[in-house]
């Protein structure tokens, strides 16, 4: 059976239709909310994971994760549950608190992610403490060094995530699923679970705040994000699939329907 969980936020007051005055107020606090916890997070990473078992990591990135989505102001809605052991998580990409949204409920997760993500403030060191694997997009033979990492990694049971339209997408249509990393999955044998991830608020199916495209820097997506109104992020965990002998386009096309049909039911009146 799927679980479902939730993060209240306080009630806010508008004046007037559509009018909200309270929203550069509402965004300062929830910003430094956020620039606090990641500091927490930060000193968490130098001075307790060095004497920390894996299952305590696990422990901390979980809490820190789904405060960080509080902090936010996100409300987390979590639809069905991950398989224990081994499995590769392949989800659709929105923003990059998608990482944190899947952290919350599968701290195990080690997510494929652009190295430049590690070179990003505060963020990149706490995503290097996660056991994140490093890819070099613009490197092609990069992807089969990843892959074989991946390999060895689900081997010995852990579990693995992918974000395979390569690029953030805006919340509502899929990208093409790109379809060389699941091959480590396939010569594994090890099981894919999709996830569908969504960001909403009052007033949008997908909300708008949660777009990160083009040009949009982190500072510029995390005001966004601070400022929402309601956001409430949507992880559903869909069912595991065997992956043994199957052909890796096949999977990722079919993988791409069964999330974007998630998207598609949410987008309904």
């Amino acid at each position: 059976m799927g679980s479902e969980r939730e993060l209240s936020v306080p009630p806010e007051r508008t004046v007037g239709p559509g009018a909200d005055p309270w929203r550069t107020l509402r965004g300062v606090w929830h910003l430094a909310r956020a620039v606090l916890h990641g500091a927490h997070g930060l000193l968490i990473v130098l001075l307790r994971f060095p004497w920390l078992d894996r299952a305590g990591r696990h422990a901390r990135i979980a809490w820190w994760s789904e405060k960080m989505l509080r902090a936010l102001g996100a409300r987390l809605v979590v639809l069905g549950s991950f398989r224990p052991g081994a499995k590769l998580i392949v989800a659709n990409h929105v923003s990059w608190l998608d990482i944190m949204a899947v952290h919350a409920v599968c701290p195990q997760a080690r997510f494929v992610s652009k190295a430049e993500v590690h070179h990003w403030p505060l963020v990149g060191r706490l995503v290097g403490a996660a056991d994140t694997l490093s890819i070099e997009r613009e490197r092609r033979r990069d992807s089969l060094r990843v892959m074989h990492h991946m390999a060895e990694a689900m081997a010995a049971g852990d579990t693995v995530a992918v974000f395979p339209e390569g690029t953030t997408g805006d919340g509502r249509t899929l990208l093409p699923f790109h379809a060389n990393l699941l091959q480590a999955a396939i010569a594994t044998a090890t099981p894919v679970q999709p996830v569908a991830l969504r960001f909403s608020d009052p007033h949008h199916a997908f909300s708008p705040a949660a777009l990160f495209l083009g040009e949009t820097t982190l500072a510029q997506s995390l005001w966004r994000l601070a400022c929402a109104r309601g956001l409430v992020v949507t992880v559903s965990v869909l069912p595991a699939q065997m992956s043994a002998h199957a052909d890796r386009r096949a999977l990722a096309q079919h993988l791409r329907e069964e999330i974007g049909l998630v998207l598609a039911q949410a987008a309904e009146p």
